[in-house]
């Protein structure tokens, strides 16, 4: 799967925390609520950033959490955001043991190509499965694999942030439609699962579960970027130009005035995502 560094995603943990839906989260902490326990998997976990957004909100005081992602530098970068960010952390093994208010979370890592090591991450089954800013990045028919191996499996899922192909910047520039329309086509290129789902990936989720009978809700979780956003805004709109590029769509120096235009300062924007929670019935 194509790699992210851990300055991007630290840099855009704390719109993505203000963008998850409140709603859809505290219904998965309720499903949740009567176990003593809870066993989660978190599946391209970064450095953790899902895990800092989830734990609070479950009602457990003990979690075990099995983080997953194939990026060893994340894993390790994981490992350290997780200590700083803990009231207190100790090592046990290769896991952490962390307190974080009234929860006391077990933390493992684990290495692995979700393109084709799926099964065996997901043994022993976990109460949750859940993922965020994933599945846009995944095939359709990975995505319809992994559904089946989670309902054989009657775990809950929750994924968050994943991008729903919507996008209003502010100011306006001519190149909008152009770039967004090049950008969705770089969505769809292989990301490592084959051709990738895009910004379809949720309606993909909500059909492969509800085939499996898995209630399926879902919550817009946009990103509503600010002017004093300002790195976030350029980091999104470098990436964004040099995906574009790619496509080889767009006109370079159409690209150039339109990523200088996203650069300067005032620029605002709206990044649609898509939140979801599956059930099994």
């Amino acid at each position: 799967m194509t790699g992210f560094s851990a300055d991007w995603l630290s840099l855009r943990e704390s719109a993505d925390h203000a963008a998850r839906d409140g709603v859809l989260l505290q219904r998965l902490a309720e499903v949740l609520a009567e176990r003593e326990t809870v066993e989660i998997i978190d599946l391209g976990c970064g450095t953790g950033s899902n895990l800092r957004a989830v734990a609070p909100a479950l009602r457990q005081t003990r979690q075990h959490w099995r983080l997953v992602d194939n990026d060893g530098a994340l894993l390790v970068a994981a490992r350290e955001h997780l200590a700083h960010w803990a009231d207190s952390a100790s090592r046990d093994g290769d896991a952490l043991e962390l307190v974080k208010g009234t929860r006391n979370l077990h933390v493992s890592f684990i290495q692995a190509d979700l393109a084709r090591d799926l099964e065996p991450v997901l043994d022993p089954a976990p109460d949750l499965v859940t993922a965020a800013a994933l599945f846009d990045l995944c095939a359709r028919d990975w995505i319809r694999a992994f559904a089946n191996a989670v309902a054989r499996r009657r775990c809950a899922f929750y994924t968050a942030l994943t991008y729903d192909g919507k996008e209003i910047w502010q100011p306006p520039h001519p190149a909008d439609s152009a770039m967004l329309a090049a950008f969705h086509a770089h969505q769809i290129t292989d990301k490592g699962f084959g051709r990738s789902a895009g910004p379809e990936a949720t309606q993909a989720l909500v059909q492969a579960f509800a085939n499996l009978d898995y209630a399926t809700e879902t919550a817009d979780s946009p990103w509503r970027l600010e002017a004093s956003d300002t790195a976030l805004i350029a980091a999104l709109a470098e990436g964004q130009a040099g995906a574009v590029a790619q496509t080889r769509q767009v006109d370079a120096a159409q690209i150039e005035a339109w990523r200088a235009a996203r650069t300067e300062p005032g620029v605002h924007c709206l990044i649609g995502h898509q939140d979801l929670l599956a059930l099994p019935a």
